[in-house]
């Protein structure tokens, strides 16, 4: 597939890196030619050095044979521009846009191909937001994906000593009197995946990632960890889009203060709150923090636009007494440095706006894809057409499949069935197939013994 990335920043950057090790010829446009050689130097692209939406420079980078745009500069105008020019000029089948913010999102009439021809729209700040509304409808819970139009998810969480889950092997737990409600298709100990069988033993400190339906998600993750209860009073630190946002959605159910250190900025966002506390200092200041009883919150999420304030603000709630922290890591490299001692959940907002785009850019049948683990892992739901004599994989169980050993098919959508991924298992036409791929290197693989008629559609 041929993709032109328009803007060198972290997303264009790791989305470069992420589309280029899996054979697609992707040139990346930029102005800042330091950034554009440093990217050339970590990964097989183009770059281009120029603006991104002239139609001089579009031409030059081959957008009139380009199979798809993504524009994520840091300029809502430049994107919607940039996609404008690709469709009227060089009439590019996919057009992708970054757009941040909330006076060109709360207008999705704009976005038509009679108007300006965005076929997907991505909105950091809200892929975000509803990343932490789940991890806080869950508690407990790491990472929480939708699949199947939010009918199955599969949920990451670690294993702490005092969990039910210590020390039994996988089978205990699959081999119930009813058909099981959730499957475990994935480890991670110590930072290693792998895929368990039924004799696989679980640790404490391992991470399980499982999928159940939406509806049993609460009762399975009861009966996996001890101590849980319901998140009620959330303190969030920044009063940006992002904090703004989780805010107004949580308002109706919790009890919610909100940090924010610029004046004017509190005096706007009290004007729009009925409940929520807007408080006016510093999210480091430990006197403010106790004298709003940090010691009762159950959750705090650090979302300023600051990382070091973000992970200093968090460590100190932390040790104050908020039971849960969370903090908003703008550096990648960053994430897995902080998550796990006393930070108890750190989030990527680019890994998540990534993860939003990856359906887009996958090949054949996928409908949905969702970055794990910061991206070394993904799951990927995908259509199964065909019959069973023209198809590899109708009519064959998933045993008979032969995936690579990293991967697995965690959950199969049948009409209204949700089954899980026993060897045994039939695959029929129109299954929806859930895998997780813990090695990335792999996905071709997987995709051609998925293949239907001789390449995966």
């Amino acid at each position: 597939m041929k993709i032109l990335i328009l803007g060198a920043g972290q997303v264009g950057g790791t989305l470069a890196e992420h589309l280029a090790s899996e054979e697609n010829d992707i040139t990346v446009i930029d102005t800042d030619l330091p950034r554009l050689r440093e990217l050339h130097n970590r990964c097989e692209i183009s770059i281009m050095n120029g603006h991104a939406s002239h139609p001089a420079v579009l031409a030059e980078a081959g957008c009139d044979s380009a199979d798809m745009l993504v524009a994520v500069t840091s300029n809502d105008e430049l994107n919607m521009v940039a996609c404008q020019v690709a469709h009227s000029l060089f009439n590019t089948p996919t057009k992708i846009a970054r757009v941040r913010s909330s006076a060109y999102l709360t207008r999705r009439e704009l976005f038509n191909p009679s108007a300006i021809p965005v076929d997907v729209l991505i909105s950091p700040e809200q892929v975000v937001t509803t990343q932490i509304r789940r991890l806080i409808e869950y508690p407990g819970a790491l990472q929480v994906l939708d699949f199947a139009e939010g009918r199955v998810q599969l949920v990451a969480m670690k294993v702490y000593d005092d969990s039910p889950l210590v020390n039994r092997k996988l089978k205990s737990l699959h081999e119930t009197p009813a058909r099981p409600d959730s499957w475990i298709c994935a480890i991670y100990r110590g930072n290693r995946p792998f895929i368990p069988d039924g004799n696989t033993i679980i640790h404490p400190e391992d991470e399980i990632f499982f999928f159940a339906a939406r509806g049993d998600i609460r009762n399975v993750m009861t009966r996996m960890r001890r101590g849980g209860r319901t998140v009620r009073q959330v303190v969030i630190a920044g009063g940006g889009r992002i904090g703004e946002k989780l805010a107004q959605a949580l308002e109706p159910n919790h009890r919610v203060k909100l940090i924010e250190q610029d004046n004017d900025r509190c005096q706007a966002l009290a004007e729009m709150f009925d409940d929520t506390v807007i408080l006016n200092g510093s999210a480091t200041s430990k006197r403010l923090l106790i004298d709003e009883n940090i010691d009762e919150c159950d959750i705090y999420c650090a979302l300023t636009n600051d990382d070091e304030v973000n992970v200093m603000s968090s460590m100190l709630a932390k040790r104050l007494g908020a039971r849960k922290v969370l903090a908003l890591i703008n550096n990648t490299a960053y994430v897995d440095l902080v998550q796990g001692a006393e930070i108890d959940i750190a989030i990527s907002p680019e890994q998540a706006t990534i993860s939003s785009l990856l359906a887009y850019l996958r090949h054949g049948e996928v409908v949905n894809v969702q970055a794990l683990r910061r991206g070394a892992a993904e799951a990927i739901e995908l259509v199964i057409h065909g019959n069973s004599r023209h198809s590899a994989v109708v009519g064959r169980s998933i045993r008979e499949l032969n995936l690579p050993e990293s991967a697995t098919i965690g959950t199969v959508i049948r009409g209204d069935e949700v089954l899980f991924g026993k060897g045994s298992l039939r695959i029929e036409e129109g299954d929806h197939l859930i895998l997780l791929v813990t090695d990335k290197r792999q996905l071709r693989e997987v995709e051609r013994r998925l293949q239907t008629d001789g390449r995966l559609r």
